[in-house]
């Protein structure tokens, strides 16, 4: 699982196919472990909330689905799935928190 979490840490997007053909684990085996750290603590799942009014921080930008500033060229469709880590404090088996 720290391999895991250092993918996850590198902050880089990837569907669920290339964590798991890169962790070298079936699909269902990352997703009981994504799950695992979820239910942890370690991770989120970090949701895109596009238009709405969600937008926030950019200059010029009514809010909409059609921000030039929040949304990357071609939207988030090919983004895959995206975690966060929110604390690494003994959750998976061993401390490796970053703040020591």
């Amino acid at each position: 699982m720290e391999r895991l979490i250092d993918l996850l840490k590198d902050g880089k997007s990837r569907s669920l196919e290339m964590f798991a053909e890169e962790l070298g684990i079936s699909i269902e085996h990352l997703k009981r472990d994504l799950e695992y750290l979820e239910r942890a603590g370690v991770i989120k799942r970090v949701e895109l909330n596009v238009g709405g009014g969600s937008c926030s921080g950019c200059s010029g930008c009514d809010g909409g689905s059609g921000c030039k500033g929040c949304m990357p060229d071609g939207g988030f469709q090919n983004m895959g799935s995206m975690w966060e880590i929110v604390s690494l404090k003994n959750n998976t088996g061993g401390n490796t928190n970053n703040n020591d």
